[in-house]
């Protein structure tokens, strides 16, 4: 039996950056991964030029809510992907952690936050090739 790796995303308000990759590890992945998000202050809600940035291609995470980073999560996932977090996210020996540095979306519009979509989807493909062992998703 394979045990299905996990992944969790995290940036502080869990409304840009890190929704934008669950969506992508969610529609690329399937449910061969399991996925998470959560950010250290969450937002009241998904960042709407981020929604707008991802039904572009396709996705859509306009149901999504922010959700607030517990311990729990990360102990409960494989690999913790952090995207501007700082030292907010908890770290627990032998968890793999990814940090991403990508700029926040917050506040911009939507030819800002487009290639910051483009590099978060660019990222996730490779991710999916490391964790399945299938080379970069298609």
């Amino acid at each position: 039996m394979t045990v299905k790796p996990s992944v969790l995303f995290v940036c502080v308000h869990n409304a840009g950056r890190s929704q934008m990759a669950a969506g992508f590890l969610t529609h690329l992945a399937g449910d061969r991964i399991e996925v998470r998000s959560a950010g250290s202050t969450p937002a009241d809600q998904v960042n709407p030029v981020a929604v707008e940035a991802m039904k572009e291609v396709g996705i859509d995470i306009a149901a999504q809510t922010p959700k607030l980073l517990t311990a729990d999560a990360v102990k409960a996932s494989d690999v913790c992907v952090t995207m501007g977090c700082g030292d907010t996210c908890p770290v627990f020996p032998g968890k793999r952690y990814l940090d991403w540095e990508l700029d926040d979306p917050a506040g911009k519009d939507l030819d800002f936050v487009r290639p910051i979509r483009d590099e978060i989807e660019r990222r996730v493909r490779g991710l999916i090739g490391e964790l399945l062992g299938t080379g970069a998703a298609t």
